[in-house]
């Protein structure tokens, strides 16, 4: 029996036209110039509102090669639903403006087997957006191509937890027709988000978040999933994708395929000048597979 999970953020976050939608998601991906390649692996990309961070997200799509890949986990983060599990859909597809993505619901059941899991109703799947701001893109890049996705939403993981769940996934790292798209945004910064930390030797606030941020994208780039933990830990930035991010560190960690992450694009919302001001920034990454 089909499940549908509907496009719950569609006509608010993004457009709900496919025409306008599928223009917009070209003219980003073509912007940013770089070209397809079939060691990239997987992404980090931002999930805000297209109109804040579609333009940064696509620095991560575009370089994807569909050729060879027929399945997509997603790892995104709870922002509603509160488990400090990882929990997968019970939908069987998910549903974007420009048409549907099957879920697998082979790689589905085989997680479901390990008794790691919890399985999330279609309300707390529907109310979540971290999964479905990547949609969109991953429809348009995918298109003509039979590729089936695997949601898993990532909860509020202790430091065990990131590792039990990086090794078990690890070795679906070392297919190379599993694809990884990890979602977060960077730092929310400013009194709405009870997050103010301002080092003053960087300059002006907005300055100070970018090199706090840069320090973060640092360690995620050296694989380092300890050192992201400690990092985390000292500076609380609020990365809100971190358990996802842990997670994938710790596949990369555990899978015979040696994986680097490099980001190519930051973005802010808007530049803090004062405390009275707020903004969340974006970075997107490509995972490539190394030659070894």
């Amino acid at each position: 029996m089909e499940r549908l999970r509907k496009a719950s953020h569609a006509g608010s976050w993004y457009s709900d036209n496919p025409t306008k939608l599928g223009a917009e998601l070209d003219g980003w991906l073509q912007a940013t110039g770089l070209a397809k390649s079939s060691d990239v692996r997987g992404v980090i990309a931002p999930h805000a509102g297209y109109s804040y961070s579609g333009r940064c997200a696509a620095y991560s799509f575009a370089n994807i090669d569909p050729t060879n890949i027929t399945r997509v986990f997603l790892l995104g983060p709870s922002h509603h639903y509160y488990t400090p599990k990882c929990a997968l859909t019970t939908a069987t597809a998910y549903k974007t403006p420009l048409g549907n993505l099957p879920i697998d619901l082979e790689a589905i059941e085989e997680l479901k087997a390990t008794g790691k899991f919890e399985l999330m109703d279609l309300q707390v799947d529907e109310a979540e957006h971290s999964m479905e701001m990547h949609l969109p893109y991953l429809f348009k890049v995918f298109q003509g191509c039979q590729v089936k996705i695997v949601p898993i939403l990532v909860g509020a993981l202790n430091s065990q937890n990131e590792a039990m769940y990086g090794k078990l996934l690890s070795k679906y790292v070392d297919d190379p027709k599993n694809f990884f798209s990890v979602s977060s945004d960077f730092c929310h910064w400013g009194s709405r988000f009870n997050y103010m930390h301002y080092d003053r030797k960087h300059g002006a606030i907005h300055e100070s978040i970018e090199a706090l941020d840069r320090m973060g994208m640092e360690i995620i780039e050296s694989g380092d999933a300890d050192g992201f933990k400690k990092y985390l830990s000292e500076f609380e930035n609020t990365i809100c994708g971190r358990h996802p991010i842990s997670v994938f560190l710790h596949m990369i960690r555990n899978s015979s395929t040696k994986i680097k992450i490099n980001f190519l694009r930051y973005e802010q919302s808007s530049a803090c000048k004062t405390t009275r001001d707020s903004s969340v920034s974006y970075a997107s990454a490509a995972a490539t597979k190394l030659d070894t």
